[in-house]
C-alpha cells in the first residue's frame, strides 16, 4: 500500500500535460480541467498540503476543509470566468504553498472555522486562476468539473499520505518534514528557483 501511494504521489508531482493532445488540453473539455491543477507545482503542493493539514487536525476538519476548498475554489473560478479581477492572485497562490506547508510543519491546531477562513482565502485565489485559464480556453462546466475533481483527488492524496505516515513509527516528525518541504517549494517558486 505504501509503495502504491508513493508511486501515485510521484506520478502526480512529475505529471505534465501531453502536448501531443492539444484538443484535450485546449478548449472546453473535462480533461483540460483535470490537467490544469496538475500542471503547476504550486497547485499540487498547496492542495496536497490542505489534505495533510485536514488529516492532522482530524475529526470534522477531515472533510470540512477539503470540501470548503473545492466549493470556494469554484466561486473563485466563477469570478475568473466573469473577468472579475482579484488583487494579489499570484503572490497569494505562492503564499498559500508556504503558509499551508507551515500549518502542516508546525501541526497547527486552530478551531475549524479559522482553518476554513485560511483555506477559503487561498481557494478563492487558486480558483480564480483556474477560471481565468478556463475563460481563455473557452471552458465551461466540464472544465470546472475537471479541475474540481483533480483538486479533490490531490486533497485525498494528502489525506492518504497523512494516514499512511500516521501508521509509521515517526509519523509526526515525517508529517512535519513534509510540511517543511511544501513551504520550501513555495519559497523556491517565489524566488524563481523552481
Amino acid at each position: 500500500m505504501r509503495s502504491l501511494l508513493i508511486s501515485g504521489v510521484l506520478a502526480i508531482v512529475f505529471m505534465t500535460p501531453a502536448a501531443a493532445h492539444p484538443s484535450i488540453l485546449h478548449g472546453i473539455s473535462f480533461a483540460a480541467g483535470v490537467a490544469h491543477p496538475l500542471a503547476g507545482l504550486d497547485h499540487i503542493v498547496a492542495m496536497v498540503a490542505v489534505g495533510l493539514w485536514a488529516a492532522i487536525k482530524g475529526n470534522r476538519a477531515l472533510w470540512v476543509w477539503p470540501v470548503t476548498f473545492v466549493a470556494v475554489m469554484l466561486i473563485g473560478a466563477a469570478l475568473g470566468f466573469a473577468h472579475i479581477s482579484l488583487p494579489f492572485v499570484e503572490p497569494g497562490i505562492l503564499a498559500s504553498v508556504v503558509v499551508l506547508g507551515l500549518m502542516v510543519a508546525f501541526a497547527t491546531d486552530p478551531p475549524i472555522w479559522v482553518g476554513v477562513v485560511i483555506i477559503s482565502i487561498f481557494a478563492l485565489l487558486h480558483g480564480h486562476v483556474h477560471g481565468v485559464e478556463g475563460s481563455s480556453l473557452g471552458g465551461g462546466f466540464e472544465y470546472m468539473a475537471g479541475f474540481a475533481l483533480a483538486t479533490a483527488t490531490l486533497h485525498a492524496v494528502g489525506i492518504s499520505l497523512a494516514f499512511t505516515l500516521r501508521r509509521a513509527a515517526a509519523s509526526e516528525s515525517v508529517n512535519r518534514f513534509v510540511g517543511l518541504i511544501c513551504s520550501i517549494v513555495g519559497i523556491g517558486l517565489y524566488v524563481g528557483v523552481l
